[in-house]
């Protein structure tokens, strides 16, 4: 019977189709082949001898392999092909994934996607029982043996096995009995390969392997990281470095850094936040360049205006071959004007390509430098270059990384240099990234039209990203943003400050505080809030009039508890009892993308808790304004839902008086025309409940393909949010029993 094989596509995906070994594969399919290394615990690696009249390789030594039939996966394979080629039966938990790659298949137009296993057993060599068509012996081998018997011309070249010297490398360094895993690491632009080696003890470690050419290179930056690490850095800390015993790979192993990607995580974090940490950057950086370059280091003028130089003449081609970006002129015409600012620049230690890519967030918030596999001495302010990628990302972590550095504002002179290495930089950087394929084309040419807009064609010599009215002060250690310094002192009565909300477009600027193990959410208006455009006088006499509405609608288990209010610190606050529930508004990220991760029935649950409270103010006579998914707090473990910030409800019937309030995903058609003397009342609120269904349920999307529940349920809340009033429903009570009908028994 012939064997069949899956057919797959490059990117590992079974496409449906079986293909006959032997015969041709068609171009752009794949069939999976795997590889497995068995080794023991003193580092011997089990091989076995092909038999005399085998297909291929006749007589010559190999570790196991051989592709998978139609239905097995990989691990199925690893373990079949073993048992049938040396019978030996693996235990699955001793087997890890070392590596995939692809490679071109050896006689056909398809290709082969390659699995490498790694397995740490003990196998008594008495054991094996060869199979008569495929082996005919087994040994076990040292890699300096199976390096001998390659050379001897015994064993299957290093072509078969491309990744070979990596394998022996990370089983060398990470230490036979030392390691339980590893797992290969795919991010980053170096050619290093990377690797996180988990040991017995639960210590992870970074290891990373370089060809030996780059011995010299490599051996610098390990005793380089060494000496920042001595200055208190957070950082991978230096554990080793050394070569491969066959003499053909440099490694280098470093300690683990635990967090997560800053450049992820910086856009799920308040400004404030941000902004912290960036100061936080360019405090190390600073400690990173007190270290000085050596005195045989080049000028710098001479040694960057050749850089320069080079730069120029690529862009020339680059534009010769119209693979130059619109604008880029600007650059050439800057870099020109200002090459005499390099004249007398010192030099130090350099990170190389210090950025958010190159940080970690650690689980105590705190950042952590990492990748200093291209650092250097130069200018230390020319290590700014790699801000174009930071201020993209944050321009808040940009602006913060800057007053970190220099411990306030920067000089004026420091922002023209930035401009020249900037400008720099970007001659001809679409055309670099050609090699890198269009993805990364499409990138340059955004990031030069950024770029540009930041320096209106390097008109401007402070890019426009850059903040000079950015005020942070701090309560207890606790840093926030104002528009101006404000005197918080008097928080002190309330208790100590352990968190701040300053992101509120409202005027109120909020804060948890504790006092005796209680704790309580005060809100305060009367400063200058930087998301408010009013006076702090109108945000507090709102605030007042929040007062009666609390009194009012309140006490209600779904509403947060209101304690009181007063007039202090020349303005005005309301305190409430405290949740440890956070917010699940887009505007928490984080904990939006968490909410929205529930299951569908979870998230019904808190609609009908929303439905209920509103149901209940209705009855007190009041209409939702300025409800929105920023009002819903939610905790995660006791699976709660708490309303907040019901500040701008209003008694039934309402007219526009106060102006339009209110997220546009949730406002009704009257709101909108609030000028026009819009009457709200418990239509409006139908309106507002119909979009907090189509907001927890469908993320905000109203068409029915993005609707994860029943037509029937989808038709209730679209009812809900029609434009026209008389066609949603006459109430809430209506509204609850036809949801009720359409959920059914």
């Amino acid at each position: 019977m012939a064997e069949l094989w899956d057919v797959y596509d490059r990117d590992r995906n079974k496409t449906g189709r079986l293909h006959e070994r032997g015969q041709p594969m068609n171009a752009g399919d794949y069939h999976l082949v795997v590889q497995i290394w068995i080794m023991n615990s003193a580092g011997e690696f089990l091989i076995s001898k092909r038999t005399p009249g085998v297909t291929g390789w006749a007589n010559m030594w190999e570790t196991t392999g051989g592709s998978a039939v139609a239905g097995d996966d990989s691990l199925t394979t690893a373990l079949k092909e073993t048992r049938e080629e040396i019978g030996v039966t693996l235990d699955p938990a001793a087997g890890q994934l070392f590596k995939q790659y692809i490679s071109p298949h050896s006689n056909d137009s398809g290709g082969a996607l390659y699995d490498v296993w790694l397995f740490r057993q003990e196998v008594d060599i008495s054991s094996v029982v060869f199979h008569p068509d495929e082996t005919c012996g087994a040994i076990w081998a040292t890699q300096e043996k199976i390096h001998e018997m390659t050379g001897e011309g015994v064993f299957l070249p290093e072509e078969v096995y491309p990744y070979r010297e990596d394998l022996f490398c990370v089983c060398r360094v990470a230490g036979v009995h030392s390691f339980v895993k590893i797992e290969p690491i795919h991010k980053g632009w170096s050619g290093d390969q990377k690797y996180c080696i988990e040991t017995a003890g639960g210590k992870r470690l970074l290891l990373r392997v370089a060809d030996m050419a780059q011995y010299d290179r490599k051996k610098r930056e390990y005793e380089m990281m060494k000496r920042v690490a001595e200055l208190g850095v957070p950082m991978q800390q230096p554990v080793d470095f050394g070569a491969s015993g066959s003499g053909e790979k440099v490694y280098v192993l470093l300690t683990w850094a635990d967090g997560e990607d800053a450049e992820a995580m910086l856009p799920l974090m308040s400004e404030t936040a941000q902004y912290m940490l960036g100061v936080a950057s360019g405090e190390i950086l600073r400690q990173i360049h007190s270290i000085p370059a050596p005195d045989t280091q080049e000028d710098w003028e001479i040694r960057f205006n050749r850089k320069t130089d080079r730069r120029i003449e690529a862009y020339r081609k680059y534009k010769g071959q119209a693979l130059t970006s619109e604008g880029e002129e600007h650059f050439l015409a800057y870099v020109e004007k200002n090459r005499p600012l390099l004249k007398n620049r010192p030099q130090c230690y350099q990170h190389g390509d210090y950025h958010p890519g190159n940080m970690i967030i650690a689980p105590d918030g705190s950042l952590f430098i990492i990748d200093w596999n291209r650092d250097d001495f130069g200018d230390p302010w020319e290590e700014f270059n790699r801000i174009t990628f930071t201020a993209h990302t944050s321009p808040h972590f940009a602006a913060g990384q800057l007053r970190g550095y220099f411990g306030g504002e920067p000089p004026a002179e420091f922002f023209k240099l930035l401009a020249f290495y900037i400008a720099g930089t970007q001659l001809g950087v679409v055309g670099w990234a050609m090699p890198f394929g269009e993805s990364e084309v499409d990138f340059a040419r955004k990031q030069n039209e950024e770029v540009l807009r930041w320096y209106d064609n390097m008109r401007a010599e402070i890019p426009s990203w850059y903040r000079k009215d950015l005020c942070i002060q701090r309560t207890d250690g606790v840093p926030y943003r104002l528009k101006a310094p404000f005197d918080f002192s008097f928080l002190s009565k309330y208790g100590k400050v352990f968190k701040v909300f300053d992101e509120q477009d409202g005027g109120n600027v909020c804060f948890g505080l504790e006092q005796d193990g209680e704790r309580i959410f005060l809100k305060f208006a009367g400063a200058p809030q930087v998301r408010y455009n009013g006076t702090p006088e109108d945000a507090a006499a709102r605030l007042r009039a929040s007062v009666r509405v609390y009194q009012d609608i309140g006490p209600h288990p779904g509403l947060i508890r209101f304690l009181g209010a007063e007039e202090i610190g020349g303005g005005f606050a309301t305190r409430f009892a405290w949740t440890d529930a956070p917010g699940v508004g887009r505007m928490y990220p984080a904990e939006h993308r968490r909410f929205m991760a529930l299951p569908a029935d979870q998230r019904v649950r808190v609609f009908e808790d929303i439905l209920d409270f509103h149901t209940h103010a209705v009855k007190r006579g009041y209409v939702a304004i300025d409800f929105y998914d920023g009002s819903i707090l939610y905790d995660f473990e006791r699976k709660k839902t708490v309303i907040c910030d019901i500040d701008f409800y209003q008694k039934i019937p309402y007219r526009g008086e106060m102006g339009l309030w209110g997220s546009t995903r949730f406002v009704s058609p009257e709101e909108c025309h609030c000028a026009q003397g819009g009457v709200m009342d418990e239509i409006t609120t139908v309106y507002t409940m119909g979009a907090a269904a189509f907001c927890l349920l469908a993320d905000s999307d109203r068409s029915p393909e993005a609707w994860p529940l029943s037509e029937r349920l989808y038709a209730v809340v679209k009812q809900a949010v029609s434009d026209e009033r008389d066609k949603r429903q006459p109430s809430l009570e209506q509204l609850i029993r036809e949801w009720n009908a359409a959920k059914g028994p």
